[in-house]
């Protein structure tokens, strides 16, 4: 089995969900994806998730994000759980689950490690780009739960590097100082950062956010 690196194009699949029938890059359009996986319907980790994906809606709407999750069971069984996660995490989900029943899309994205669990999917985390590449993995254990606020800081690093000539440094959140790219030279910065820059080493010089207002 092929392992999925950074920049990889995200394997496309076509598949039943809670929303019905999708075809994954079809799906995603011009838009940023999320693709997550869970161990099982029913469990308590995965219950305060996908609850809390679902109270997050307008953030992932606002930076063009969609998000659809997996589990090995069946429908069935996904829409039984949804009334559950809706009632115990005081929400309503709305976006898709993945019935994968059959492990295709799970294998195709390497979910189910043998020495962890060789049938229940880890808690893998993709994050895929409008061109269908792979900005980011994360695999967590069947007992800790996501952090989805680092997830969103993550994209808005992600979205912001895409656009401009700058990374951002341990601990950034959006709004916050950012590093200038050591591809741009000093000569380049007032046309390209012309809100200033402070040089703190010849390899490390910072400026206010690109797009930022503040």
């Amino acid at each position: 089995m092929a392992v999925l690196r950074l920049g990889d194009q995200a394997p496309d699949f076509t598949a039943q969900t809670t929303e019905g029938k999708i075809n994954f890059h079809e799906w995603l359009g011009d838009s940023w994806g999320i693709l997550f996986s869970h161990p099982a319907d029913y469990t308590p980790v995965c219950t305060t998730e996908l609850g809390t994906v679902a109270k997050y809606t307008e953030a992932f709407n606002n930076r063009n994000v969609k998000v659809v999750a997996l589990s090995v069971d069946g429908l069935d069984s996904h829409q039984g759980w949804i009334v559950d996660i809706n009632d115990t995490q005081d929400t309503k989900v709305n976006f898709p689950i993945i019935a994968d029943e059959d492990r295709k899309v799970s294998g195709l994205y390497d979910m189910i490690h043998p020495n962890a669990d060789d049938t229940l999917t880890v808690r893998s985390v993709f994050v895929i780009g409008p061109d269908k590449k792979i900005k980011l993995t994360i695999t967590y254990p069947a007992s800790t739960g996501r952090n989805f606020d680092e997830l969103l800081r993550v994209i808005d690093s992600l979205q912001l590097t895409a656009k401009y000539k700058v990374a951002t440094p341990a601990n950034w959140n959006k709004g916050e100082d950012c590093v200038i790219s050591p591809a741009v030279s000093n000569d380049d910065i007032p046309a390209l950062f012309p809100k200033g820059h402070t040089e703190i080493r010849s390899y490390l010089r910072m400026t206010p956010q690109p797009d930022s207002n503040e």
